[in-house]
């Protein structure tokens, strides 16, 4: 039985949705989406419902950490996996379609998992996720994963106060991409670099802009840092220490967009927009 919370249409929609399967393994990163449909799984579906977390270079540690403590106290059934999207070239090579060979792992490890148990996955994909360049749906759909938030109609607004009227502490959690997201296309991803770009935003992050990203350039020796917009004329005063968090961090050059941050701004390597920077509404 899940507590008492306010009524809400999309929410009910939700778990009407979740409870109609039998078992379910949720693709779990910790982030607003995924935390929304573990938690309504494990509490319409109890122990039918597993997260699982996919563990490798390209999951931050503190990311990693994080949906562990979600998972331990929100009292939900929490596994990890570890996926080899790192040893597979196409992966590695980096084109526009990474994605989509980082969910053909994801889904290659999690497939005996849902086989032995007998549950579907479920991914944390919302509406606004449609119309964004993201090549992993295609392997979403070729597998039958499903997307409950899709199915009844959640978009990010929606995901952010449905998640604050059930006291997720993930309703404010900035979007958090994996660490792959911030190597231009083209350029190899690799472990080193994956572990040079974590720790920078780290110590960005230690600097006072709790969002961030670093986008490594040039072979992995430029770093470039967005900030917020209403933040740069702040990160312009720190370029000294700014630089110096990402020469400790192993790069050679530092630079500061000033357009600010913007999710998937790579994707204009492809000849497609970035999508606009949404933060969470309590900041």
């Amino acid at each position: 039985m899940h507590p008492q919370q306010p009524d809400d249409a999309l929410l009910t929609a939700l778990r009407g949705r979740l409870r109609s399967e039998q078992r379910l393994l949720v693709a779990f990163s910790g982030g607003v989406d995924s935390a929304l449909v573990a938690a309504v799984a494990a509490e319409e579906l109890g122990e039918r419902a597993v997260a699982v977390t996919a563990v490798s270079a390209s999951l931050p540690r503190a990311e990693r950490a994080a949906a562990k403590e979600f998972a331990r106290g929100r009292g939900m059934a929490h596994v990890e996996v570890d996926t080899d999207e790192l040893d597979r070239p196409e992966y590695v090579a980096n084109s526009g379609d990474r994605c989509f060979h980082c969910k053909s792992a994801l889904f290659d490890a999690l497939a005996p998992l849902a086989a032995l148990s007998g549950a579907r996955i479920a991914l944390g994909t919302n509406l606004d996720d449609l119309g964004d360049h993201r090549p992993g749906q295609r392997a979403a759909t070729a597998r039958g994963a499903i997307a409950p938030l899709v199915d009844t109609g959640f978009g990010k607004a929606e995901v952010r106060r449905v998640s604050a009227a059930m006291g997720l502490v993930t309703a404010e959690k900035p979007a958090a991409a994996c660490l792959s997201s911030r190597v231009a296309y083209g350029e190899p991803v690799t472990p080193g670099l994956l572990h040079r770009i974590e720790r920078a935003e780290v110590e960005v992050r230690a600097l006072g802009f709790p969002v961030c990203r670093v986008r490594a350039h040039s072979g992995g020796s430029v770093a470039r840092i967005e900030v917020p917009a209403d933040e740069v004329p702040r990160a312009a005063a720190l370029r000294a220490e700014l630089d110096a968090a990402v020469r400790t961090a192993g790069f050679e050059f530092c630079a500061l967009d000033l357009q600010g941050f913007a999710s998937g701004r790579m994707n204009v390597l492809l000849g497609m927009p970035a999508q606009p920077a949404v933060m969470p509404t309590g900041r």
